[in-house]
């Protein structure tokens, strides 16, 4: 039986952006090709610890997407696909870089999967370029003084700098 297409593509992107690096920013472009709609999620999750607050990364990932209708940001700290009931939406989109996301990105699948069959989750691979970044190793690199500079958005590298006062003298290596 063939069932109906989804009817407005709204598609959840999820993450804790702490912070949105350019492989998300180019991940979110590609997906706007794909979907009518990204809801960037800043999702909550109580074992991690954030540089940013939840309203530091919304304010960023606002300003990078401010000429951009199809792109909204939310945030949310309760189970993924109790938000997606609440929105109305259906489809996540996930980005995959290495074969080292891919068992964790499929068990996360089938578990969103088993709690409603009505979602769909979209894997989307990296661009090469972004292969190996991670917000984790961005935070990492500028808390030693290393340039990130060309990874993230200027203004997210700007936030990292003063986050971890860092002068634009040691920045300016990339």
């Amino acid at each position: 039986m063939i069932q109906e297409p989804f009817a407005n593509k709204v598609a959840i992107y999820p993450g804790s952006f702490d912070p949105i690096t350019n492989g998300h920013v180019d991940l979110i472009k590609r997906g706007m090709r794909i979907f009518d709609e990204i809801v960037i999620l800043i999702a909550h999750n109580p074992n991690k610890v954030y540089l940013f607050s939840i309203e530091e990364r919304m304010e960023m990932i606002r300003e990078i997407f401010s000429d951009t209708k199809e792109v909204r940001v939310d945030s949310y700290s309760g189970l993924l696909v109790d938000y997606l009931k609440i929105s109305g939406a259906n489809i996540i989109l996930r980005g995959m870089r290495a074969l080292s996301d891919f068992e964790y990105e499929f068990q996360m699948a089938l578990m969103n999967r088993r709690q409603t069959k009505k979602i769909e989750t979209v894997f989307l691979m990296s661009g090469f370029k972004w292969f190996y970044t991670s917000s984790k190793l961005i935070k990492e690199v500028v808390s030693l003084g290393g340039s990130v500079k060309g990874l993230v958005p200027d203004s997210v590298n700007q936030k990292l700098m003063g986050k971890f006062n860092v002068n634009n003298i040691n920045n300016n290596r990339g």
